[in-house]
Formats: structure tokens, sequence, C-alpha cells
């Protein structure tokens, strides 16, 4: 696919605007699962600035009907596509016990910079994301908030820590390995640290690692 102007060309799609080869509503969730991989492949390739609803029925051979009926807009779609992927989001809260809880941890976190690393679409909507404030983004986040309070509550139980101490230090590593993925594209170094290799990334995870076991270590004195 490649710009031409305002204009998207989708070579080795056989589908395209014309008659009888636009989809209609047939299988929902085919049809939504087809328009989030075109959307996750448009934005891979050229970014998210140019998408509108024309490009997007065009590519994924689709009507915009459709797209208007099951995303609202080209907005609702690139929400939902941070939806199905958000690591948040999507983040099972079946949490170990006690004796268990650092190396769950410290594997959670290298999960989420291994997924996001990972999902080039995911990081450019995630600027996207930052850069938009619409009842869409609210409820992202809003998403993320629920599972995210629900998280540092049962971390909490099972250390002992106050919640407020857990809220601080899971917003600085969160918040944190989000800001590094995003910015490895523009910003090959950060601190010294190569963000455009996997040898930085290991010092990064290692360096997590290190702070959990820290904590869990002061942890054990207390008691």
């Amino acid at each position: 696919m490649f710009p031409l102007g305002n204009i998207y060309l989708c070579p080795n799609r056989d589908m395209k605007m014309k008659g009888k080869n636009i989809i209609t509503e047939r299988d929902r969730q085919a049809t939504e699962r087809r328009l989030l991989k075109t959307v996750g492949e448009m934005i891979a390739e050229n970014g998210f600035e140019k998408i509108g609803i024309n490009a997007v029925a065009n590519c994924s051979g689709v009507s915009k009907v459709l797209i208007y009926r099951y995303f609202g807009s080209v907005e609702g779609l690139m929400a939902a596509y941070i939806r199905q992927h958000d690591f948040w989001i999507n983040f099972s809260l079946e949490l170990p016990d006690r004796s268990q809880l650092p190396l769950f941890l410290k594997t959670m976190f290298r999960r989420q910079i291994e997924q996001l690393r990972s999902n080039p679409v995911l990081k450019r909507l995630y600027r996207w994301e930052l850069s938009s404030e619409n009842e869409m983004i609210v409820k992202i986040r809003e998403q993320r908030e629920r599972t995210g309070l629900k998280l540092i509550e049962k971390v909490s139980r099972l250390t002992g820590f106050p919640e407020k101490e857990i809220a601080v230090m899971a917003s600085i590593l969160t918040a944190s390995i989000t800001y590094l993925v995003m910015l490895e594209e523009f910003c090959p170094v950060y601190n010294g640290i190569a963000l455009d290799g996997d040898s930085g990334w290991e010092q990064i995870n290692e360096g997590i690692e290190t702070l959990i076991d820290k904590i869990f270590a002061d942890d054990r004195k207390k008691h």
C-alpha cells in the first residue's frame, strides 16, 4: 500500500470498492477482524496521520457504512486496535502466592517490554492517543485504570506494602517503559542506554529486576 496524495493504493489485494466486491454485513466478527488487520497494516506502513474512512474502506474492501456502524469512525477503529493489543487492558489479574510474586513481577515487566517493542503499530497508536482527547480514548484509559487499581490492591495485600507506595512504584515503571519504547524509534540512546538494540533493553530489564529484588529484600528485613 502506497500513499499518493490523499489516495492510498493497495497492491496485492483482491478486494476493491467496486460493486459486488464490497463486503457487506454477513459475518460481523470476520469483518471487524479484517478492518483491524487493515488499519494495522496501514499504520505500520504510513503512520496514522493520513488515515481516513475512504482509505480504510478501499484497502479493506469493506463498505464505509459498516465501518461507521461497527466502530463509529476511523478513530473508533484505531481505539479498537489499541483495546485488542494493549498489554494492561488484556492483563490477567491472577497472581501467584507471595513467595512467587517477585518472579511474577519481573516476568510481567519483561512481557510488557517485549509486547510493545514487537508491535510498531501499537507504539504509533500510543503516540496518537497522547495527542487525542475524546470519549473513546477516555474509555481506554478508564479500562487501564481499573486493571491497574486491581493489580495494585492485590500486590499490596500480598506484600503488606501500602497501596499508595505500590501505586507510585508501578506508575514510574510502567510509564517509563511505555515512554522509552515509544522513544526508541527516534532516540537511539537514553542516559547511555542503547534503546535501538536488545542489549540496552536487557540492561533495562536487569535494572527492573534488581529494583524488585531490593524492594522484597527490604520487606523481608521488616519481617
